[in-house]
């Protein structure tokens, strides 16, 4: 049997989605261990890790099912699915990769208000830092956000501010997300050629007259 065949078409695809599994069965983990261990104390970013685990999942289970059984409207929703997956992955991998230092800035005040005073606490207790960004747009919060904080470097009286010291890392980290988001990108998009390929190929054991 050549490699170009139904048997290794059905085989590649049920290999490609029992990864998207194991690797939507890691994120869920991951998020369960974090909070767990205390490491993460935010709701929302636990449930939005935990949804994206699910969500790809779920995928990669319509996938494999459809795969297994050649069943034809489950591999035409698998593939436009991971399709839009792979558009919306793609276009913030380059985001990520084309971000400079004060869209960086922007990405930054903008999460940082989504977090509650607990997660905020935490987070400044990790890096050893107070507040986000001592700038005059948000200085208020700045100093609400100090008053707040409990970080070690506190009780030395001199204490970086949790923006510089994330900022310092934040090109690396951006690289990194938009490299790793590029790759699984161009994963997706080979599951989706493989499902339109596994999808018009006939099943060699199948009655000869059969409508595909």
């Amino acid at each position: 049997m050549v490699c170009g065949g139904f048997t290794c078409s059905k085989n590649a695809l049920c290999s490609l989605n029992v990864v998207y599994m194991l690797v939507g069965l890691l994120l869920i983990g991951v998020a369960v261990w974090g909070k767990g261990f205390g490491l993460v104390s935010s709701i929302h970013i636990i449930g939005g890790v935990i949804a994206v685990g699910v969500f790809l999942l779920l995928i990669a289970i319509v996938g494999l099912v459809g795969a297994i059984h050649h069943h034809q409207v489950m591999l035409f929703f698998y593939m436009v699915i991971l399709f839009i997956v792979f558009l919306f992955q793609f276009g913030i991998s380059c985001s990520c990769l084309a971000m400079n230092r004060g869209q960086q800035v922007v990405l930054l005040n903008s999460t940082w208000g989504m977090l509650n005073n607990k997660t905020k606490v935490n987070l400044e207790d990790q890096l050893d830092c107070c507040g986000l960004l001592n700038v005059s747009k948000s200085r208020s919060q700045f100093e609400k956000d100090v008053k707040n904080c409990h970080a070690p470097c506190k009780a030395e009286g001199i204490c970086p501010s949790c923006g510089d010291k994330m900022l310092n890392h934040a090109a690396e980290a951006l690289k990194i997300l938009g490299g790793v988001g590029l790759f699984f990108s161009f994963s997706e998009i080979l599951g989706v050629w493989l499902a339109v390929r596994y999808r018009n190929q006939k099943d060699p054991r199948a009655n000869p007259s059969a409508f595909l």
